[in-house]
């Protein structure tokens, strides 16, 4: 429940400040306050006072009462889980067991304890492949508060089960085993939901308040930093190490290379000894060919296939730690988006009043009618905007706090400019400020003309 206060708390705020001055407005109230010499501003400042202790309030509760809710929720959660795990498995979805790699769907629950099931579907996750269902027509649900194990009994029904072939070509055919039982047991072990710590130690970024955010902002960021070093570090080692390996390679060859040259020396002294006026050529051939010609096609292809295997496998490492790094570097964004909500959450709710205020007061329309159509299409816009700048701002395609506070960004100089033609009796869109403009551009451009016309 608290967890919804920060979205409903805009939306009243706007609809009731449009309805309210939307309805002085229509009963002329606003004419006799300003005929008695009272401006829509001082008409506001009682209100507005209001609205930004409202504002101060909604910060202390988004900062305090919605972690605690949200807390309290998943811990509450946790503990139905454990008294009765029969209900971790609902009707008509996907239901995952803990971390066992195990999804369960039941069309329907039965039963005194709603622990028969009917159309039981169970996915078995390995390696993060879906290798393995199993289909029953019945079902029954075991446990016990002693026991850590929660039992799956499943009657009439088939195993199917993809089977992985080293053969490409087998693997292409896609095969797969298919067997009939009338009875068959699955164990599930629910120690980890069980344990009592977890429940303390699972906190995410929406049980934090600012003061717990900072903190793990900067450990989080030094996590980061930390591992992207050690990145650094090991591909540099293994550089140097493969460096070092072709160093002693290229000596023990040159340690061949000098004793062949060597030798080729004391062939040529000898014959230049002997054959003074005979001019002899150099023995040494430069090569200048391809390597791979030194091999035949046997070695070729080994060569080509570890080097191809070798890409691959670095390819797959990279994807993975890069993979990893984005997972963590969401996770920081999400703490930043957090930390900044609770500040523009505040700050929101003291700009739509002003928002909705003087628009109240410019369309002069009370009640449910206009006011809610506005406040829906301005609030949607509103909300809209933060919820594609903050999925942005978790994949780092724009800055943490550009995220959080976007909307409210947007939605600042529409409350000013709605504040100025409310005070001046205009409408919601004054035109006069561009038609002046645009007619001091079209004088001068007609006197410019003019004066051409006089000098020819």
């Amino acid at each position: 429940l608290p967890t919804l206060v920060p979205l409903i708390l805009p939306l009243t705020i706007l609809l009731t400040s449009i309805m309210i001055f939307g309805n002085f407005a229509e009963n002329y109230e606003f004419a006799a306050m300003k005929s008695a010499g009272i401006s829509l501003q001082r008409a506001m400042r009682g209100v507005s006072l209001f609205i930004l202790l409202l504002s101060i309030t909604t910060f202390f509760f988004a900062n305090n009462v919605v972690p605690w809710g949200e807390y309290k929720s998943r811990n509450l959660r946790r503990q139905i889980a454990v008294q009765s795990p029969k209900l971790l498995i609902a009707e008509g979805q996907f239901n995952s067991v803990g971390n066992s790699g195990i999804t369960i769907k039941v069309d329907k629950k039965y039963g005194e304890e709603e622990n028969l099931l009917e159309n039981v579907t169970v996915f078995l996750t390995e390696n993060r492949k879906n290798n393995t269902v199993i289909k029953a027509k019945t079902g029954e649900l075991l446990a016990s508060k002693e026991s850590n194990t929660l039992q799956l009994i499943l009657n009439d029904g088939n195993y199917y089960n993809d089977i992985f072939s080293k053969d490409p070509k087998k693997r292409k055919k896609k095969p797969h085993a298919k067997s009939y039982f009338k009875k068959y047991t699955k164990n599930f072990d629910l120690s980890e939901i069980n344990n009592s710590k977890t429940v303390d130690e699972v906190i995410t970024y929406r049980m934090l308040k600012i003061n717990e955010l900072i903190p793990t902002i900067d450990s989080l960021e030094q996590k980061i930093s930390s591992e992207n070093n050690k990145d650094i570090d090991n591909i540099y080692n293994g550089y140097l190490l493969q460096k070092r390996n072709i160093n002693n390679k290229s000596n023990k060859k040159n340690k061949k290379n000098k004793k062949s040259i060597k030798d080729t020396f004391k062939i040529k002294n000898k014959l230049v000894t002997n054959n003074h006026n005979k001019k002899q050529k150099d023995t040494l051939n430069v090569f200048n060919k391809s390597l791979m010609t030194l091999f035949n096609k046997k070695e070729k292809v080994k060569i080509y296939d570890l080097a191809i295997t070798t890409s691959k496998s670095n390819y797959k490492k990279i994807e993975n730690r890069e993979q990893l790094l984005n997972t963590k570097i969401s996770n920081l964004n999400l703490h930043k988006i957090a930390l900044h909500k609770k500040l523009s959450l505040a700050i929101s709710c003291f700009i739509l009043f002003f928002i909705g205020a003087p628009l109240g007061a410019i369309i002069r329309k009370g009640g449910m009618g206009l006011p809610m159509v506005l406040a829906i299409v301005l609030f949607l816009t509103y909300y809209f905007i933060g919820i594609f700048a903050e999925n942005f701002a978790e994949k780092a395609a724009i800055p943490s706090v550009l995220g959080a506070w976007l909307s409210t960004i947007i939605l600042l100089p529409l409350g000013i400019i709605l504040t100025r033609n409310a005070t001046s009796d205009k409408g919601i869109f004054s035109t006069d400020g561009l038609v002046l403009f645009f007619n001091k551009i079209w004088l001068k451009i007609t006197k410019e003309n003019k004066e051409d016309s006089n000098l020819i």
